[in-house]
């Protein structure tokens, strides 16, 4: 191999093995923010729902599938599992607001609320792994799958209260998840200025 072969083939190595989960954190965070501060009751439902469909769709939902797949090609099973399944219910969300705004479909709350739930068992699902790996990431998904079963039963019974629980536990799932795709980014640089805390079971 040549000497311009290697100098390409390492700098191939060394962009594949960049952490996409910070980037993937971001974009879950800073989705689930927004929507959250709309279901918690800070920002009005009227004209909030337009700013959220266009960064869920782009940040939340194309971002994420994209981390989704460099974490399969770093072989990390859960990244890709999460970040892939996350991106694909943002833009979920969003084309369903879209086509429900455009009159092509009518949403159900009743349906949407169901569904909600079944994302909420998925997230509890990724919570029993997140709880090994790290502190943060253990809040962030413990956050998450309670946040979904409240909006979930928030739709489905018509109970507003249910949805502002929902909504600030999102918000706390969003602090969370910044936080660890912060420290991921920050650690890069200089490995263990910013703690994650250890996952059940570690030290």
């Amino acid at each position: 191999m040549s000497e311009n072969e290697t100098t390409q083939t390492n700098a191939m190595e060394k962009a594949l093995s960049a952490d996409p989960a910070a980037l993937g954190l971001m974009a879950f965070a800073f989705t689930t923010f927004l929507l959250s501060f709309i279901n918690a009751g800070i920002i009005p439902e009227a004209g909030g729902l337009d700013v959220v469909i266009p960064l869920a769709l782009v940040w939340g939902g194309i971002t994420q599938l994209i981390c989704g797949a460099f974490e399969m090609r770093r072989g990390n099973t859960f990244g890709f599992t999460a970040f892939s399944s996350y991106g694909a219910f943002w833009m979920f969300v969003s084309l369903m607001l879209i086509f429900n705004n455009l009159g092509i479909i009518t949403i159900s709350d009743l349906a949407f609320g169901f569904s909600l739930l079944l994302w909420g068992v998925f997230s509890f699902l990724m919570w029993l792994y997140a709880m090994q790996a790290n502190l943060t990431l253990n809040l962030t998904f413990l956050c998450l799958w309670l946040a979904l079963f409240f909006l979930g039963i928030g739709d489905m019974s018509g109970f507003v209260t249910m949805n502002l629980i929902g909504g600030y536990l999102g918000i706390g799932s969003g602090c969370f998840a910044m936080y660890t795709g912060f420290a991921i980014l920050m650690n890069s640089a200089k490995p263990g200025r910013f703690p994650l805390g250890p996952g059940i079971g570690k030290k």
